[in-house]
């Protein structure tokens, strides 16, 4: 059977997949509920085609120890094979404490051979294997037991395909010379920090246009709050309290339960209790916050006047380079990457001016808003001249 369910054949299946060089993973979960993502399934393939060696594990069955697995994603000789692996890192390191490594994520390498901006799943299977893949099952719900046939097939096609999939773009990557870019963006996707948020920056995630410091300051120790609540209840952050709530409270502090209960959506009930009494607290608290250490509001750096033509110049190289290059414009420069650049040159503060990205965009980005280099059409091409 392709589904496993208990810790035994766990066990086994990891030990069978320890000598393997690559095994490429997915998984499904549900969030709507819980503030950590609720893992409900677990694909991996080791080496084989189709169904061969691939199995998916039942991450709520009863009693089932998810230890081999997680030893299995910490084995730094097999290179786990994921697409858009973000989220499912995520949970792998909130469950085990451990992010996998080494990674590949399909994705993202293909933005670097050029597939586009955040390129999908499907489409990749079907340029380069020719298959469909089945989305059916999309928006079923993962916690509901038994799994029918039909959804463990799903499941397993997410994995079973991927093992093509990374095999084609590791191959164009390799001609292209270009694992080093693939390994840079990898570096930054298996580092603990990228996944441990700091309570007291969340305040900065919530729209508060231009608010004044002193209420910046309750702002930032109401949402510390409530992440902290979130995570102790596992409970998203607005089944706690709204972020329209917590910016009313932070620009008038309650400074009793009778002020709280005044907020919309709260209640006398809610004030009186335990929360309404450290919602309260991180009042007093952000209130004596004294002024110089209170947080200011992020102003975006402001664009000189002029600049327009600068960037728009930019845009076109950038859009040259990636063409050349066939590497994804999201992945080497934003909008307001641009802007930065026009604007202050070499000391923005841009990826596109570090790694790989300098190498292939950012330099020339550079001698360009020097005057070192110029654009001209030529024969109905743009091209690149030194001037």
């Amino acid at each position: 059977m392709p589904m496993i369910s208990d810790t035994a054949s766990l066990q086994a299946f990891c030990q069978d997949l320890s000598s393997a060089k690559t095994i490429t993973v997915d998984t499904e979960f549900m969030r709507e509920k819980t503030y950590w993502p609720q893992l409900c399934l677990v694909q991996v393939a080791g080496p084989g085609e189709g169904t061969e060696n691939a199995k998916a594990i039942d991450a709520l069955a009863p009693g089932i120890d998810l230890t081999p697995l997680f030893d299995l994603m910490a084995n730094e000789s097999i290179l786990k094979v994921f697409h858009a692996a973000r989220q499912d890192l995520e949970i792998f390191h909130h469950l085990s404490g451990h992010l996998p490594k080494p990674v590949f994520d399909t994705q993202v390498a293909a933005m670097v051979c050029g597939f586009g901006d955040s390129v999908g799943y499907e489409m990749l299977v079907t340029t380069l294997t020719n298959e469909t893949v089945d989305k059916g099952s999309r928006f079923t719900d993962w916690t509901a037991r038994p799994l029918s046939t039909r959804q463990i097939d799903y499941a397993l096609a997410d994995v079973t395909h991927l093992r093509i999939v990374h095999e084609k773009i590791s191959a164009k990557l390799a001609a292209n010379g270009r694992e080093s870019w693939l390994a840079q963006e990898m570096d930054i996707l298996t580092t603990p920090r990228t996944y441990d948020s700091d309570p007291r920056e969340v305040y900065k995630r919530i729209k508060s246009g231009n608010a004044k410091p002193k209420t910046l300051a309750v702002l930032r120790e109401l949402a510390a709050w409530r992440e902290d609540e979130a995570k102790r209840r596992d409970l998203p952050r607005g089944r706690v309290i709204r972020d329209e709530q917590l910016l009313e409270i932070a620009h008038h502090p309650a400074e009793k339960p009778a002020d709280l209960a005044r907020v919309r959506g709260m209640g006398s009930k809610f004030a009186e209790g335990p929360a309404g009494e450290a919602i309260i607290e991180a009042v007093k608290k952000g209130l004596a916050v004294p002024d110089e250490d209170r947080p200011r509001p992020k102003r975006r750096a402001r664009i000189p006047n002029g600049t327009g033509p600068a960037s728009q110049l930019l845009k076109v190289l950038l859009k040259m380079r990636c063409d050349e290059h066939e590497v994804a414009q999201k992945l080497l420069a934003s909008s307001e990457d641009i802007e930065n650049l026009a604007a202050f040159t070499d000391k923005a503060d841009v990826p596109a001016l570090k790694g790989w990205r300098r190498e292939v965009f950012g330099e020339d980005a550079l001698r360009l808003l020097k005057g070192d280099i110029a654009l001209a059409v030529k024969n109905g091409k743009t091209v690149i001249f030194e001037s």
